[in-house]
């Protein structure tokens, strides 16, 4: 009954009615128009989406841009960090709350740097990013990390950065001259480039992940050749983190 109730939940997902609706109208031009090759462009709009929507292509993207964190084999030298960096991943305003709220990725990365923060005995926790709300996402951060047991004087808190690149760049005026071993908290898929701007000023980084967007396959076997728009959107964040390793290279270069 639960396999039932899983392929059922899948049929009111947006990005398989639009599938459905494309394939339907695929079938019907197919049928009216006589120029069959005016249907090839709906055709491989209809492919596009269709794979860009599954569970299968969705995790052997991820796999591919997650697969050193996940096998640690870009992981060389163990080391205990002196310092935990974490990076936002945004955060939202509810102005009839009057009130800024953490994204689900900020509050993964944070919760995360906490556990690690503890378990080398940092010294220091630096909550990094700013935004357009508000509040920044690093002050956000911060209070997170002091309700959940660290020690206001051992937060660092930098509210000027507004990407990867500038994170690290803030991150190196907060510790100008000082040789300190950094735990680098972000998501699996945003790590690999992260990773490599911090190595540019610092020789000691050991990057600790927040999460992945791989995943072991699991549940109803069906549901996963059903285009959804979970798997959609985890393929535009790992898309959007190859465009960003391509500019950084490129920026990097110049």
């Amino acid at each position: 009954m639960e396999q039932i109730y899983d392929v059922l939940k899948s049929f009111i997902d947006p990005i398989f009615i639009i599938f459905i609706l494309l394939l339907i109208s695929f079938f019907i031009w197919l049928i009216s128009v006589k120029k069959k090759s005016d249907t090839l462009l709906l055709f491989f709009a209809i492919v596009l989406l269709y794979g860009a929507g599954i569970f299968p292509v969705s995790n052997y993207l991820s796999y591919h841009l997650e697969k050193d964190y996940i096998n640690g084999s870009s992981v060389k030298d163990k080391i205990n960090p002196d310092v935990i960096v974490v990076l936002s991943g945004g955060a939202n305003d509810i102005n009839a709350l009057n009130n800024t709220f953490p994204g689900d990725q900020t509050t993964v990365r944070l919760v995360h740097a906490v556990q690690m923060y503890k378990k080398y005995n940092a010294k220091y926790l630096v909550c990094s990013g700013t935004s357009e709300g508000k509040i920044s996402d690093a002050h956000l951060m911060a209070q997170m990390a002091a309700e959940l047991g660290v020690p206001k004087d051992k937060i660092r808190i930098e509210t000027n950065s507004k990407n990867t690149y500038e994170h690290v760049l803030e991150f190196k005026k907060m510790f100008a001259g000082k040789d300190i071993k950094i735990g680098l908290v972000t998501s699996g898929y945003h790590m690999k480039r992260s990773e490599k701007q911090f190595r540019q000023y610092f020789s000691n980084v050991l990057p600790l992940p927040a999460g992945y967007l791989y995943a072991s396959p699991s549940g109803t076997a069906a549901v996963r050749y059903m285009p959804q728009s979970r798997w959609f959107y985890n393929n535009t964040l790992v898309l959007r983190e190859y465009v960003g390793q391509l500019w950084y290279g490129i920026k990097n270069s110049v």
